[in-house]
């Protein structure tokens, strides 16, 4: 491997595992609860994420050119969900702009199974050609749209073995409680858990995080269930020790009411109210 490349995959996967902190939502989403305001959003969880996955608009005009921590640029979009189908994606982003903003990784969307399966998979193609050039790792998101009883094992393998088999070296994709851990083994690049729609306790983040690491995942890209709880400071020290510490259920629980209680953080000095 390059020295380039491994480089930035040190940075991003310290020892093996990540936790990666997404505030790309607005690029389809717009404005989304609790996520108004990016910068606010992340400022107290910085300690607790190894690496941010942005746009470049909020990028340049929300996060401080100071933040010590690795970018993963968002370099796909151009739908939204007022629109027909989210999984009409184009590259939104040029390797120039991708270099001009010391991006350590770049991340973009497929939509395997969709009418625009080729047209996405083709720009996963392109993106790679381009960001091996340069040393940069390509993060294939295997995005599902509104369509969500997609997330069986079946159709995550097919879709990480595939954005694995054109380039990307690291695939983002969601767990299963059936059989993750064939997704994970039938993927020959490391495999990071998204986290999807916000879950209902903090105890189903846990365990769905827990048993995702346990059965293969390098790690975790959770935003709405970090940044959208009542004590995301709390929510992001307790996924870290699951990620980084090996620690399991009940002492995420532990290390979560410890902080929550500790340091009485609620949503102070972030951007949800």
């Amino acid at each position: 491997m390059d020295w380039g490349m491994e480089n930035r995959l040190r940075q991003l996967i310290p020892n093996g595992r990540c936790f990666f902190m997404p505030v790309d939502h607005g690029y389809f989403q717009g404005p989304t609860r609790c996520l108004e305001k990016p910068g606010q959003a992340i400022k107290a969880l910085v300690p607790y994420f190894d690496a941010l996955f942005v746009t470049r608009g909020v990028l340049r005009s929300a996060i401080p050119s100071d933040l010590n921590k690795p970018i993963i640029l968002r370099v796909s979009g151009g739908t939204s969900m007022a629109g027909k189908d989210l999984a009409n994606e184009g590259l939104t982003t040029s390797i120039e702009e991708i270099i001009r903003v010391n991006a350590a990784a770049v991340g973009i969307s497929v939509f395997v199974g969709s009418e625009y399966e080729h047209q996405t998979l083709m720009n996963l193609s392109k993106l790679v050609n381009e960001c091996e050039n340069y040393g940069i790792p390509v993060m294939a998101v295997t995005a599902v749209g509104k369509e969500l009883e997609k997330r069986d094992a079946r159709y995550l393998g097919l879709a990480c073995r595939i954005c694995a088999e054109l380039g990307a070296r690291i695939v983002k994709t969601y767990w299963c409680k059936e059989d993750f851990s064939k997704v994970v083994n039938g993927c020959p690049v490391p495999v990071v858990i998204a986290g999807g729609p916000k879950c209902e306790t903090e105890s189903e983040v846990f365990e769905f995080v827990y048993d995702g690491i346990q059965n293969g995942a390098i790690g975790v890209n959770l935003g709405r269930n970090v940044w959208q709880s009542e004590y995301p400071v709390a929510m992001a020290a307790a996924l870290r020790a699951i990620v980084h510490e090996n620690a399991n259920i009940k002492k995420a629980k532990d290390i979560f009411e410890e902080a929550k209680s500790a340091k009485n953080i609620k949503s102070s000095g972030l951007a949800c109210k």
